[in-house]
Parts: C-alpha cells; sequence; structure tokens
C-alpha cells in the first residue's frame, strides 16, 4: 500500500479554540424560536387564527340577533308554538292512540282554548261582581294608608296629602292627550299580540301533526353528519321541553299557594291575582315577586297595613319553597344551569329584547348549552381509540355489584 492512500492524521483542537456549549435555556428558546425566512412568532400566529374565527362567530351571531329584531313578531310566535307544542305533547300522543293524530291535535287545541277561556270569563266575572264592594274597600283602605301617614313615625301633613293628590290630578289633566296616544298605541300591541298569537297556534298545528317529517326534511338539506346532528337536536328538544313543563308546574302550584294564602286573609281578588302570579312566573327571578307585589298592594289598601304584612311574609315563605324545594325537584333534571347563570341570562335578555327577552333568554341559553354538551361529547367519543370506546360501552360486570 502507498504512502498517498494513507489517512491524514487528525489535527487535534486545542481546548481554548472549541466554542462554549449554548446554555439549555438559549437552547430551548432557539428551538421554539421562528424559522429564518418568517417574521411572526408561532404564539402569535395561533392567537390570531382563533381570533379572525371569533370575529366571524360574532358577526354571525349579531346578523342573526338583528334579523330577529326585524321579525319579532314571527319569532316570538314559533317560540310561542314551540311552547304549545312541548305542553300537549304528551295529551296528543295519548289522544293519537285512539283517534287519527290530526283529529288529536284538534281535540288537544280545542281543550286549551275552552280551559282558557273558562279560566278567564271566571276572572272577569269575579271582578265586575266585586267591582262595587272593592271601590268601597279601596276608599276606606287609602283613608287608612293616609292615616297611617300622617302618624308615627313618617309625620305626613294631611296638607301635603291633599296638594299631591291634587298635583297627580293636574299632570294628568295636562297630559290627558299624550295618555290617550299610548293607549291607542296598547291597542294596536293588543292587535299584534292577538296576530302573533294566531300565527302561534297555526305554527303548532304543523309542529304536533307533522313534526318528525318537518324535521327529517331539515337533517336531509343539512346533509354531513346528520345522526351527530339528530341526536343533539332532540336532546336540545327534550331540555326545552322539560323546561317549559317544569315552569308550568312551578306556576301552578306558587298560584295555587297564593290563590289559598288570599283567601285564607280575606284578600279580594285572590282568583285574578292568583291566575297573575301563573303568567308572571315565566319570567325568571323577577316575575313572580312583580306579581306578588302587586298583591301586597290591593291587600295594603283593602285589607289594611297588618294584612299587607302578613300577604308579604307569605310571599317569603312562597319564594322559598319556590327556591329550595320546586326548583330543585322539577327543573334539575331539564335546566343544568348554575343560579348565577340565570340571574345573568335574564337580566343580558331583558337589556336586549326587554319582557320578550327575559322569557326567551333562559330556554335557549339552556337549550344551546345542552347541544353543545351533545356535540362536544360525541367527537370526544370519536376521538378515543375502539377499544377504550368498546370499554366504556360496555362496562365491567362487577362494577356493578
Amino acid at each position: 500500500m502507498s504512502s498517498d492512500s494513507a489517512p491524514a492524521p487528525s489535527k487535534a483542537v486545542p481546548a481554548n479554540d472549541m466554542p462554549p456549549a449554548a446554555p439549555p435555556i438559549e437552547a430551548a428558546a432557539r428551538g421554539n424560536a421562528a424559522p429564518r425566512g418568517e417574521s411572526v412568532q408561532y404564539g402569535l400566529r395561533i392567537t390570531a387564527a382563533y381570533a379572525w374565527r371569533l370575529i366571524v362567530i360574532a358577526v354571525a351571531v349579531y346578523l342573526v340577533f338583528a334579523v330577529l329584531s326585524k321579525l319579532t313578531l314571527v319569532a316570538v310566535a314559533v317560540f310561542v308554538g314551540l311552547v304549545i307544542s312541548a305542553l300537549l305533547r304528551p295529551l296528543v300522543d295519548l289522544l293519537s292512540r285512539t283517534i287519527p293524530r290530526s283529529l288529536a291535535v284538534a281535540a288537544a287545541l280545542l281543550l286549551t282554548i275552552l280551559a282558557l277561556g273558562g279560566i278567564f270569563t271566571f276572572v272577569a266575572d269575579s271582578v265586575a261582581g266585586q267591582s262595587a264592594r272593592l271601590t268601597t274597600q279601596f276608599i276606606s283602605g287609602l283613608t287608612e294608608i293616609e292615616r297611617s301617614l300622617s302618624g308615627a313615625p313618617f309625620h305626613i301633613r294631611a296638607v301635603d296629602l291633599t296638594q299631591l293628590g291634587h298635583q297627580v290630578r293636574v299632570w294628568v289633566t295636562q297630559n290627558g292627550g299624550s295618555l290617550a296616544g299610548r293607549a291607542l298605541g296598547g291597542a294596536g300591541v293588543a292587535v299584534e299580540v292577538l296576530t302573533g298569537l294566531a300565527l302561534a297556534v297555526f305554527c303548532s298545528v304543523f309542529f304536533l301533526s307533522s313534526g318528525n317529517r318537518i324535521w327529517t326534511w331539515l337533517l336531509t338539506q343539512a346533509g354531513g353528519n346528520s345522526r351527530r346532528l339528530d341526536g343533539a337536536a332532540r336532546a336540545g328538544w327534550a331540555t326545552f321541553a322539560g323546561y317549559t313543563r317544569g315552569i308550568v308546574i312551578i306556576a301552578a302550584t306558587n298560584a295555587a299557594l297564593v290563590c289559598i294564602a288570599l283567601l285564607l286573609l280575606r284578600v279580594p281578588l285572590a282568583f285574578p291575582l292568583a291566575v297573575l302570579t301563573f303568567f308572571a312566573a315565566f319570567i325568571p327571578l323577577i316575575g313572580s315577586p312583580i306579581a306578588l307585589f302587586v298583591a301586597t298592594l290591593v291587600a295594603l289598601a283593602a285589607r289594611g297595613p297588618l294584612i299587607a304584612l302578613l300577604v308579604l311574609a307569605l310571599i317569603v315563605v312562597i319564594g322559598q319553597i319556590e327556591g329550595h324545594l320546586l326548583h330543585p325537584m322539577v327543573m334539575s333534571r331539564a335546566v343544568n344551569l348554575h343560579p348565577l347563570a340565570v340571574a345573568l341570562t335574564v337580566a343580558s335578555g331583558t337589556v336586549v329584547a326587554g319582557v320578550i327577552g327575559a322569557v326567551v333568554a333562559v330556554p335557549l341559553v339552556a337549550v344551546t348549552w345542552t347541544v353543545w354538551s351533545t356535540l362536544k361529547a360525541h367527537s370526544s367519543r370519536n376521538d378515543k381509540p375502539p377499544e377504550t370506546a368498546g370499554e366504556e360501552l360496555e362496562p365491567d360486570p362487577a362494577a356493578a355489584i
């Protein structure tokens, strides 16, 4: 072998000439740094990606609410139609076992209309029959209130009360035209309410008679993973129906307790005030206190301060029964929302759309949360390995012992 083919001996590098090793922190920072050709950090790019997606979702939600604000009557009518369908669905299913479903829907709606008409007729007759006696009681009650205000601890002079009454009469005389205009506007609102109610009944007829066919057609138009969407939507409908039936049970219980309490205390207009309490209970958190406050005012004017205080005490007791007994028993399975979330939802709905927003907000948020939770649970099951999913579907028999 020639000397030309022999490898050249490696030249040792002195220790002083070797570059110093990079510290671990600098190495980690160098690994997370953006490539030489990129000027935007990785974290900033991820944040921007999430930001524009959130902006698109916010714009879509805003557009939906903007459209609904222009179509308030139609949106509220569809919502009321869904409420009617949720309430009458059990009765229609029961009647459809013996008669055709279309006849069952007609019979259920007719029975409901007759029942509501009978209730309102009874309330109107009771108010009309007691009007003369109530006028006398209210006048004597106001006189007693004036006497109480003139004594300790208020010491309001009778001259001041008379002057206050005179100022009220002058204000009513000066603003009579605007009050009449508002009354005419209220008549227009009444026409809109009747129109919306007729549209709601019309929608409920089709929801009850052919709701499954309508939903099947919507799933066909949606395409994609229709099974996943169908499961989430059915879970949302179960939440909505449970909330609607639960609030009716709570409202009926509150109305019955208020009616019994007012009858025992001999407060006039007990049945009309009970009906007011029933319908006010559909506004969460604030509806029942407002109706019971009206009952307290009636008791104060008709029966005096002592009976009014007793009514107020009974209001507190009924509120405790509703909050600590009825709501946990009736609503816990239907609506899985924290009380703080309910309060914020009602406040937001009231700010956005007034009384209608307060009524619609809680069921809307509850249904949205149920649909979101169902979709998320479905996606998490699909992401798991087959053996893990099989273990969840087939639990260990020993665990049940």
